[in-house]
């Protein structure tokens, strides 16, 4: 197969500007889409090329396959790249680009469909002999039907969208009394969602840890991991903080996990990166939740720990070569963390917080990584997912690496909106967190937001110093009829609280 010259990248933010970086470094020409609302991204300015594909909304821009495909026929693009989100996961848009006669950086069309329907998927993976929790294999409608079933799985249970992911069309049910009326909800909200009302019942597994194996196969027949990821805090059934590797497996328990993930793989005949996504519980035992046909957000730290360029070698592998090394190959040299910085306000449920982008210095030095796609004089746009960058710190122990993300997250300056940075620092200061002994449940069972916004007589004092100076003003314009002065902006109150945590 001949190498691939010009990549197209079928998305936008921080995961378009990290392929684009890649591609630069192997001298391929890059191509970007942007909608109107992008028009300044940096992911635009960095491409050798940028073609605009339509208003704001993803579903008339980034979604419509059809306009990318024509940009990709117009430039002469060998390759697209769908990063991740949008069209990464779309088995439709996957097989469209192969009758384009374009490379999909990505898995088969096929590998894609099994693996994004969840009963097909769990199907695969009790013939490949795969731990699952105990549960139905195919999706259920009836609601008695389904109700009969978690009595005999026993509660809690978990109710689960079969065509989708993130958190939408879940539901977690402990009372019996409650399972209609929730299955009735997660359907509804399924077939919002994803166009598709279908769900699987499963059981709840208390305290669970997320921890996932980063997948290579090429289409040689080699496939092998690149070792777990912890991704346990969470909000919204959505990752915040990773890390890997996780503090909790074993050598041993690492090594089974780790071909269990590669035996999910070869079960549907998976090339490329992907990964592959278990639970575990508090007696170590794991569970076969889904996978994730595409680059995840959290890969760096992959990369950290192995030294291993992702996207170039989804980019080596789609250009047809062989991984050129094997499982034993590979080892973990330190332990690295990633922090989600997102404009969204912690202190109130998570809320998204988008808006212009004031201020915008992010942290450098010795082990810090910042992935971002806005940057100051920016916006963080309603339209899109509200993420600002990621920022990961790597360091030879997991304390190591603590300490240098606790050190980074409180160099971040951020102004204009509101941040997960303070929670993230505060993750990092926790005791739960520090001695590893977590859950997916740390939100609800640590995280106070009070604790974002301590008592601080200093800062009160100075706040009403301000007020006091302020009131003076307008009085002194009143007086001399000037124009009143505009009220001091409170992000600078809110930042001057950030960095005191």
């Amino acid at each position: 197969m001949p190498k691939i010259r010009k990549i197209l990248v079928a998305n936008r933010g921080e995961i378009a500007v990290r392929v684009m970086r890649t591609c630069r470094e192997l001298g391929i020409a890059t191509v970007a889409v942007y909608s109107t609302a992008d028009r300044t991204a940096p992911h635009v300015r960095l491409a050798d090329e940028a073609y605009e594909i339509g208003p704001p909304p993803s579903t008339q821009s980034y979604l419509v396959q059809e306009k990318i495909l024509e940009v990709a026929r117009r430039t002469g693009a060998d390759a697209i790249h769908p990063g991740y989100g949008f069209l990464s996961e779309n088995a439709v848009f996957a097989q469209a680009c192969a009758d384009a006669g374009v490379i999909f950086i990505g898995p088969t069309p096929s590998a894609i469909k099994a693996m994004g329907d969840k009963t097909e998927a769990r199907a695969l993976m009790e013939e490949a002999g795969v731990p699952m929790a105990p549960g139905t294999t195919d999706a259920i409608d009836d609601v008695d039907a389904a109700a009969d079933i978690a009595e005999d799985i026993g509660y809690p249970v978990l109710i689960k969208a079969a065509a989708g992911g993130g958190g939408k069309g879940m539901r977690v049910v402990d009372d019996p009394a409650e399972f209609r009326r929730s299955m009735r909800a997660a359907q509804s909200e399924a077939e919002s969602a994803f166009g598709d009302g279908r769900v699987f019942i499963e059981k709840y597994i208390l305290q669970p840890r997320h921890i996932e194996f980063q997948i290579l196969a090429d289409s040689h027949g080699n496939c092998l991991h690149l070792f777990e990821r912890e991704c346990s805090i969470q909000r919204r059934h959505q990752k915040v903080i990773e890390e890997a590797p996780s503090s909790v497996l074993t050598p041993e328990l690492r090594a089974t996990m780790g071909q269990a993930a590669v035996d999910a793989a070869q079960a549907c005949g998976y090339v490329n990166a992907g990964t592959v996504e278990f639970l575990v519980d508090k007696d170590l035992n794991f569970y076969f939740m889904e996978m994730n046909t595409r680059l995840q957000v959290e890969h760096p730290v992959t990369e950290w720990i192995t030294g291993l360029d992702l996207v170039a070698e989804q980019i080596r592998v789609a250009e047809g070569d062989a991984l050129g090394y094997e499982q034993d190959d590979l080892s973990i040299h330190g332990h690295a963390i990633e922090s989600r910085v997102y404009a969204e306000d912690p202190a109130n449920r998570f809320l998204p917080d988008p808006g212009p982008l004031l201020r915008h210095a992010p942290p450098s030095g010795f082990g810090v990584r910042v992935d971002a796609g806005v940057e100051q004089g920016g916006e963080v746009l309603i339209h899109y997912d509200p993420m600002i960058s990621k920022l990961t710190s790597w360091g030879r122990t997991r304390d190591e690496a603590i300490r240098r993300m606790d050190r980074a997250l409180t160099e971040y300056d951020v102004a204009g909106m509101q941040t997960t940075i303070p929670f993230c620092l505060f993750v990092m200061r926790h005791e739960a967190f520090r001695t590893g002994q977590f859950s997916t449940h740390f939100v609800e069972d640590h995280f106070d937001p009070d604790a974002l916004t301590p008592d601080d007589p200093e800062l009160d004092q100075a706040a009403a110093l301000a007020a006091t100076l302020f009131r003076a003003r307008q009085d002194a314009a009143t007086t001399n009829g000037e124009a009143l002065p505009e009220a001091p902006a409170t992000p600078s109150v809110s930042l001057w609280r950030q960095r005191r945590l």
